[in-house]
């Protein structure tokens, strides 16, 4: 048991929050009034390392309840908990999770809060501390010291709240329960994909010719997927005409979605109004020209899945849509004998990290530029918080890229790693062979083991790191926060608008800023990764920037068709 670590949390904050003072008023003082700026930077520093200090007095009262129901003999304290806030799971048989048979969701959701919180205020910090050090370099030592300090209290706090997630059967439980729902979601697409008498059975069609890249057109696909699931029917996927074009068509590298369906021609289907219960088969339109959009769509769960995902997965869509996908890129044997012949000739083993560095077409277009030295910045944090709990005896990072002069540049700077990549998959993503066999090899390769690494490093501007990131799901319980965006926060191109709670009030400090009460919704625009998101407050009409931790994600959750 690890319940002892928490004990040094209060020690840890006051240290932090010491050696913050010490350096940054010694500093001041030697300089004196010219450095009124910094010390306005400095205040804002302060002011997040309180709010450390409040994430660990929430930490403390988890582990306070923890161990009290953990040593209480009276089972009236369960019965106390309201139903719709504790889950059973007395399917649970094992001898040492008999004392452990509920999770609360409420419990889970302030467990995630605190570490996501430690990620914000970290992202504050370094930022601001930055920010002063771009002012003025004499500053650099001093500044860099404290920054490893707070990288490594922050790394603390987030694998103890990690450790809090795990104790008393709690990791057991939640493996149990999802995989009892990845079982259930199985079935239940087996089923609907595979009617007795497809000639009377209710079906979606789609045509996977949305004019982009593979990661869009599988996300087009999935959207699809998901559609014919909310309403109950059969999926049929047009792939004639294919923009990647394989020799082999669709069904030489995946599994046909429908065995016992033939795909229907849209002359012969009803155009998708979103009302047509009644009619065998509906042609579905890309999500950017849905006409009535229903509920259901991104960033949805379904409701009789939504108590399970919410308490034991930090990102409830996110698990859905993987599992979705995974069911969507079902491998034929000979791709998986690709798949696994090209791991051991590139000899990819744990531990690694995946990074996806993007070039060529999508610069300045889609994203901006990102150098290698941004990326491994976090990989070389990934190793060393791996390093608090573990041995680590190599440092290797998987590259994913269109562009194999990275590769070359990456050795060449950072020679404690050791680095892998395709140099065949990099050499067909240029455009002039992009739409080909080797291509469409060589993005399933990138992309499968993007999301068999344990921590992935990309811009989630781009869909092959969100299909990785999504597909990672599905190799884990819960992968959602194995990862870090070097731009966008996640999103699913023509969502519906993802939503954050203000729990805290605030009042904006300065230019940029908006006010927030208890309870405002707002819709959220990004995370500038500086312990600041933006977005704009529904009902009141004004948008700007706000501190992230002092707001929490809406779930949503929608009526799904009803599965026996």
């Amino acid at each position: 048991m690890r319940l002892f670590a928490y004990r040094r949390f209060p020690v840890a904050f006051l240290f932090i929050w010491l050696v913050i003072i010490f350096v940054a008023v010694t500093y001041f003082m030697s300089k004196g009034p010219q450095c009124d700026g910094y010390a306005n930077e400095l205040e804002a520093v302060k002011l997040q390392v309180r709010q450390l200090a409040e994430m660990n007095d929430r930490l403390q009262e988890l582990v306070r309840k923890n161990n009290a129901k953990k040593h209480t003999q009276d089972d009236s304290k369960d019965k106390a908990i309201p139903k719709d806030k504790v889950f059973n799971n007395q399917d649970i048989s094992s001898d040492n999770l008999q004392q452990q048979q509920t999770i609360s969701y409420e419990r889970e959701k302030v467990r995630r809060r605190i570490a996501n919180g430690a990620k914000e205020v970290w992202y504050f910090i370094n930022a601001q501390l930055k920010k002063m050090l771009a002012d003025n370099n004499e500053l650099r030592f001093k500044i860099d010291d404290i920054l490893s300090y707070v990288m490594n209290q922050t790394h603390a706090l987030q694998i103890d709240t990690q450790v809090l997630g795990d104790i008393n059967g709690l990791k057991e439980i939640r493996h149990q329960k999802l995989t009892q729902l990845k079982q259930m979601l199985i079935q239940r697409l087996d089923n609907l994909q595979n009617p007795a008498d497809c000639s009377k059975s209710r079906r979606l069609l789609c045509k996977l010719n949305k004019g982009c890249g593979y990661g869009c057109q599988m996300h087009h696909a999935v959207y699809c997927l998901i559609v014919a699931y909310a309403t109950k029917r059969t999926l049929l996927l047009d792939t004639n005409g294919w923009r990647y074009m394989p020799r082999n068509g669709w069904n030489g590298y995946y599994k046909p979605l429908s065995p016992s369906c033939s795909v229907t021609s849209e002359g012969q289907a009803t155009q998708w109004d979103g009302h047509q219960d009644s009619d065998l088969v509906v042609y579905l339109p890309i999500s950017d020209s849905i006409t009535r959009r229903p509920p259901y769509l991104p960033l949805a769960v379904p409701k009789d899945m939504s108590e399970t995902l919410l308490t034991h997965h930090g990102h409830p869509f996110v698990w859905f849509v993987g599992h979705m996908m995974r069911y969507l890129l079902r491998w034929q044997p000979t791709t998986t004998n690709f798949l696994e012949d090209k791991k051991k000739t590139l000899k990819f083993e744990h531990p690694i990290v995946g990074i996806h560095v993007r070039r060529t077409d999508k610069i300045n277009s889609e994203a901006a530029l990102h150098t290698i030295d941004e990326y491994m910045i976090h990989v070389e944090e990934y190793y060393q918080k791996m390093k608090r709990t573990s041995k680590v005896p190599v440092k290797r990072v998987f590259i994913a890229t269109d562009e194999p002069a990275v590769v070359a540049e990456a050795k060449k700077k950072y020679k404690d790693y050791v680095f892998i990549s395709d140099s065949q998959a990099s050499k067909s993503a240029a455009l002039n062979s992009r739409y080909s066999d080797e291509s469409l090899r060589g993005v399933i390769l990138d992309i499968e083991l993007l999301a068999q690494s344990d921590y992935l490093v990309c811009t989630f501007s781009s869909q092959v790191c969100r299909l990785a990131y999504e597909i990672m799901q599905t190799y884990h319980d819960d992968a959602s926060q194995y990862f870090h965006s070097l731009d966008d926060i996640y999103y699913f191109g023509g969502q519906n608008m993802h939503r954050h709670r203000a729990i805290y009030p605030h009042a904006a400090r300065g230019s940029g800023e908006i006010n927030l009460e208890v309870g405002d919704i707002i819709a959220v625009a990004g995370n500038h990764w500086d312990g600041y998101s933006k977005g704009r407050v529904q009902g009141k009409g004004y948008d700007g920037l706000y501190p992230s931790y002092k707001t929490e994600d809406v779930p949503d959750v929608a009526d799904f068709a009803a599965y026996d």
